[in-house]
């Protein structure tokens, strides 16, 4: 035993909250999780310094990579709050697998930071599953991460969670293919599974002005509020995929925050913009109940939700059918939401 000149106790990492015993039994705990995402290219197994993976044995001859990161947001609060941890994970792989894909790359690998201040095996367990289903619906290999235990930096159970993606494409299908749009050109519109990612510090204002509970019923909904409203985020990659591979997608929008209107013109080329036709679809009853709890106006809906559409397709007017009935034979839910048009441009 050693001690200072006081006699006291040597003090321990342990002493000061952070328990390695703890960080080490949590990855023996977790890596059937990741080799549930095993790929080819990736081997599927955590423990050492970096996560490796091999373009050549995924199948790519002329790749770019396409790399991306994003957390969850205040969506996280709920769910701790709640205790309803296994959902957030989807969110945490889709919010950056869904943004790679927009530039036409397949999601390959997938790297996660768990940050918290005491952490808690069955805690970091359930966030990890989800975090291993969302790769896997995505089709990536989950290669590593970390886990880090701050004392004094999060109060009680808070964790936040931060994502991070590289994906792959091939130089020659890489999106948005500006030289290929032009006015006319059809937007089809994929249906989200909810708020997705996104609104929901405006969201959680809302529930505190209509005085639910998380444990109530949704008005809109048969669950729970928090359940329905911790709803993951959808993952378009496997239904995507083979259309930008086929050529039939000249660009792809990820509807995150700013919603239809902010992220549709980020894959357009100056002097198109897209022309919606809003009343293409039913917005989903989570949103009406939103925008009448909250009286919120319909221009701030468009900008702060994604209304219903959680990715947006750019594709020729010759190729709409065939596109709608693969989305269709994919499992999607799809609409034609609208059109390119031009306007002037400033020289």
């Amino acid at each position: 035993m050693t001690s200072d000149s006081k006699g006291e106790k040597g003090l321990s990492y342990a002493d000061a909250g952070v328990s390695i015993d703890a960080g080490d039994a949590l990855v023996d705990r977790i890596k059937p999780m990741v080799k549930s995402t095993r790929r080819s290219g990736a081997d599927g197994t955590i423990g050492g310094f970096g996560g490796a993976f091999d373009l050549k044995a995924a199948g790519y001859t002329d790749p770019i990579l396409i790399s991306g990161t994003d957390g969850v947001g205040t969506k996280l609060r709920i769910a701790i709050d709640t205790g309803r941890l296994d959902t957030v994970g989807i969110d945490l792989v889709a919010m950056c697998a869904n943004d790679v894909l927009a530039n036409g790359a397949e999601p390959l690998f997938f790297l996660d930071y768990y940050a918290t201040g005491k952490l808690t095996s069955d805690n970091a367990a359930a966030v990890i599953s989800g975090i291993a289903e969302g790769c896997r619906q995505a089709g990536c290999a989950l290669v590593g991460g970390e886990t880090a235990e701050m004392p004094g930096m999060y109060e009680g159970d808070d964790f936040d969670l931060a994502g991070f993606v590289v994906g792959a494409v091939e130089r020659d299908a890489m999106l948005p293919r500006h030289d290929d749009m032009d006015a006319g050109d059809m937007l089809i519109g994929l249906e989200s599974s909810g708020p997705h990612s996104n609104g929901y510090s405006l969201i959680r204002k809302i529930v505190d002005r209509s005085g639910l509970s998380w444990d109530d019923p949704a008005p809109f909904a048969d669950t729970p509020l928090a359940e329905a409203l911790l709803t993951p985020t959808r993952l378009y990659i496997k239904s995507l995929i083979p259309l930008i591979r086929s050529g039939l997608v000249s660009g792809l929008a990820h509807i995150t925050g700013g919603g239809l209107t902010d992220n549709t013109p980020r894959m357009l080329p100056k002097g198109l913009v897209p022309e919606f036709d809003f009343e293409a679809w039913d917005r989903p009853a989570v949103f009406k109940w939103l925008q009448e709890t909250g009286g919120v106006a319909e221009d701030e809906m468009r900008r702060a939700f994604n209304c219903g559409i959680g990715m947006v397709l750019c594709v020729k007017p010759a190729d709409m059918q065939d596109v709608l009935a693969q989305l269709e034979a994919a499992g999607e839910h799809a609409h034609v939401i609208g059109q390119l048009k031009r306007v002037a441009t400033c020289v």
